[in-house]
């Protein structure tokens, strides 16, 4: 019984209502890798992409940035399974590929640094940035399940909608 109302869960949630849940998670993963940039001082660094130095802009590209890459991983994972476990796996994948997307290739193109910095992976700074990935990728994930069975509880009727 359960895994039919996991079932029912699963395929009755809309694509849009996925990108929304993806944006939820993202912003909530990006609260926490933001504050942790915080701590680094990083994001000066981060504000550079869009010609500033401030903190607070760098937060905030930031933010912009983690909605628009949880909307993407809502797309993207959120049809292939709706168990926190799932999220979590989903969550930690999608997080070392913007690791890689990220620090080593986006930003020193965008930052004139010559091309992708492949090289500096295993670096302190890079190593601290992948466990800020990965702690994005997780919360996203996981906060996306919750999101998606919230939506489904309140969108469903009967037994499965409270299972």
């Amino acid at each position: 019984m359960a895994t039919a109302a996991r079932r029912t869960r699963s395929t009755s949630v809309s694509l849009m209502q996925r990108i929304i849940g993806g944006i939820f998670g993202g912003l909530i993963g990006g609260l926490v890798f933001g504050a942790m940039m915080a701590m680094m001082g990083m994001l000066p660094m981060v504000a550079s992409v869009v010609g500033s130095k401030s903190a607070v802009i760098g937060f905030l590209y930031h933010m912009f940035n983690s909605a628009i890459i949880g909307a993407v991983f809502g797309f993207i994972f959120g049809h292939l399974g709706n168990a926190y476990g799932q999220g979590a796996l989903f969550g930690l994948l999608y997080g070392a590929i913007w690791w890689v997307l990220g620090p080593l290739i986006l930003m020193p193109l965008l930052l004139g640094m010559g091309g992708p910095q492949f090289g500096m992976a295993f670096t302190q700074p890079m190593l601290m940035s992948l466990v800020g990935h990965l702690i994005y990728g997780l919360i996203t994930g996981v906060v996306y399940v919750w999101y998606v069975h919230s939506r489904a509880g309140v969108s469903s009727t009967g037994a499965a909608g409270r299972a």
